[in-house]
């Protein structure tokens, strides 16, 4: 097909790495999702978001919130806030969805909600990936909001100016509140528009580099 760019999404983690192996040297690919492992443009979005909203990345306290096994966002946002200083990452979710070597790449990992995001500056919250899951990792979605669902009562332990991100879809009612959702901290909405603005620049660098 002579394509010159493949933006690959893929359940298989490594498959963009596998295809950049098999093409022309001019031929760019771009990873945009490949199952468990990263997701380098959510992660250059998000970067972008929280540098809008908070401008310095030293004195920010982040938590990730919700399914970190199954989350390649998760893994991205990590290495991005640690590589751009970020005063300190958390990662909060039960037992059985927060990989045992968490703690290795750098962040502290809570498995109470109230106690992982008492403080924070930023609130990543994401999704139960059942389509990912084998095995009953979970009790019951009802059970998980009661213990790690963003309502607007849990937020207040958060700073007061605290963002609150979700890299979608959401499951309103399952890992958060529609109050937080539509709520004046949730820059949601704002986040997924400047998807595009970062994925357009992404496009545009890339394809600048086409021979």
């Amino acid at each position: 097909m002579a394509a010159d760019i493949f933006v690959v999404r893929h359940s298989e983690s490594g498959a963009p790495y596998l295809i950049a192996q098999h093409v022309a040297p001019h031929v760019h690919v771009v990873n945009a999702g490949d199952g468990r492992h990263a997701h380098p443009t959510q992660a250059l979005l998000d970067m972008f978001t929280i540098r809008h909203y908070k401008k310095d990345f030293s004195n920010l306290t982040v938590a990730i919130v919700g399914d970190v096994l199954h989350s390649r966002v998760a893994r991205s946002d990590i290495h991005a806030l640690t590589t751009l200083g970020c005063a300190e990452v958390r990662v909060v979710g039960p037992k059985t969805l927060v990989p045992a070597d968490m703690a290795q790449m750098g962040v502290r990992v809570f498995n109470n909600l109230e106690e992982g995001i008492q403080g924070c500056d930023v609130v990543i919250m994401l999704r139960l990936q059942n389509e990912r899951m084998s095995g009953a990792l979970l009790p019951s979605s009802q059970e998980y909001f009661e213990s790690f669902g963003l309502t607007p009562e849990k937020l207040q332990l958060a700073k007061p100016d605290a963002i609150v991100m979700h890299p979608g879809p959401i499951n309103r009612g399952v890992e958060i509140d529609s109050a937080v959702v539509d709520g004046q901290q949730s820059v949601i909405l704002p986040q997924v528009t400047f998807g595009i603005a970062v994925r357009m620049a992404v496009m545009s660098i890339v394809a600048g580099n086409v021979a």
